[in-house]
């Protein structure tokens, strides 16, 4: 999990797809945290990507550092509690002006039944699951 953390951490910008009907959606990301051993990423439940994952929690995430992509399958599960809320707050200050742990609209993820694929353009493939 900590490669794959770091991974994401160091690229930045990471994008996230859901679907909405038979139709994908994707958008570009920043949060990832981890929090009690789980890998959280964060949005705001008034957004589209909320409602979409509320009705099909399987989601994929993409990210690409120069050398390297990973690809990554999960089941995206709320978390409704303080914790994890004010843990990704603590570790992305600037999202305070938006969002707060306290509030109806901060929504924390995190992210199980994970396949992670690390690929170059070499071939070379490493898989993680957690």
């Amino acid at each position: 999990m900590r490669e794959v953390y770091d991974f994401l951490k160091n690229c930045q910008t990471y994008y996230l797809a859901t679907t909405e009907g038979d139709q994908p959606r994707v958008r570009p990301f920043g949060t990832v945290n981890i929090f009690e051993d789980k890998l959280y990423i964060q949005t705001g439940k008034s957004k589209q990507v909320s409602k979409q994952i509320g009705v099909n929690p399987k989601i994929e995430i993409c990210a690409f550092n120069g050398q390297q992509w990973i690809r990554i399958q999960a089941v995206a599960v709320e978390d409704d509690r303080y914790e994890p809320k004010q843990s990704m707050l603590d570790a992305y200050p600037d999202l305070r002006g938006m969002y707060s742990a306290d509030d109806d609209n901060t929504q924390v993820l995190y992210l199980k039944d994970v396949i992670a694929a690390i690929s170059e353009f070499s071939g070379k493939t490493k898989i993680i699951k957690f």
